[in-house]
């Protein structure tokens, strides 16, 4: 595990993206796991900044998406479809046809995560993961629990992380309460994967997860078990890890 502090947010933003372009650049035709929420906003719009100097081609590229709530259509502002449309996919010159998000509106549960493990496998795999990190130490919709779960499922989601959303919506009674995302085992199955942390707020839990026990307890912390992970975080972020 490599671990880089950037000295804010922006800085963050600008190394993570460096290594998403590196990997686009090699490799034209990857396959990216992409993350939603606050942490990748910034390494977005980095990433379409250098799109549009011409410097980044996404028309070979594929991408999965990490999650996605359970119940919520594709027109719905805080889909996580939606927020892709809106922070990358429509800003640059990506396949729509080559994206790809779990299917909110599929009732069906063992249906969907069945479609979607066996997508991913449709494409040799991903070749480079973007996380972000909750507060509690999930990574995608994986919540503290007793074990690791291996593939794409539908997760109960907790109180905490309804919390951590409801900003998002009118009310905490709007917020979905379940979601569709990739287990930690089709994670860990990503050939690199990168993280991205910033803010105080978040000091506790990285130096928990990457540098405590490997525990179900904090999801994030199986990846200490990875062998290419790069967690790209702020100073403040980083304010807690061991000298």
């Amino acid at each position: 595990m490599r671990i880089i502090v950037a000295k804010d947010y922006k800085d963050m933003s600008r190394k993570a993206a460096n290594i998403i372009s590196a990997q686009i650049i090699t490799k034209p035709n990857c396959v990216l796991g992409l993350a939603t929420g606050s942490s990748p906003i910034g390494t977005y719009d980095q990433l379409v900044e250098w799109y549009e100097k011409g410097d980044l081609d996404f028309s070979q590229v594929s991408s999965v998406n990490l999650d996605e709530y359970r119940g919520l259509d594709h027109s719905h502002d805080q889909s996580y479809y939606y927020f892709m449309h809106e922070h990358l996919f429509d800003r640059v010159n990506i396949d729509p046809a080559h994206t790809n998000v779990p299917d909110g509106t599929e009732a069906d549960a063992e249906k969907e995560c069945k479609r979607y493990e066996e997508l991913i496998a449709s494409y040799g795999g991903v070749d480079l993961q973007l996380l972000g990190l909750g507060h509690n130490g999930h990574i995608g919709f994986n919540e503290p629990a007793s074990a690791f779960d291996k593939v794409t499922h539908c997760v109960d989601l907790t109180e905490s992380t309804i919390e951590a959303n409801k900003r998002f919506f009118a009310s905490a009674d709007d917020v979905p309460k379940q979601a569709y995302t990739m287990g930690i085992g089709t994670i860990m199955k990503a050939k690199k994967i990168l993280i991205v942390v910033s803010g105080e707020d978040k000091a506790d839990i990285v130096a928990k997860a990457f540098y405590g026990d490997v525990t179900p307890e904090v999801p994030a912390s199986i990846l200490q078990f990875h062998p290419d992970v790069t967690v790209v975080v702020d100073e403040a972020a980083a304010s807690k890890l061991p000298k």
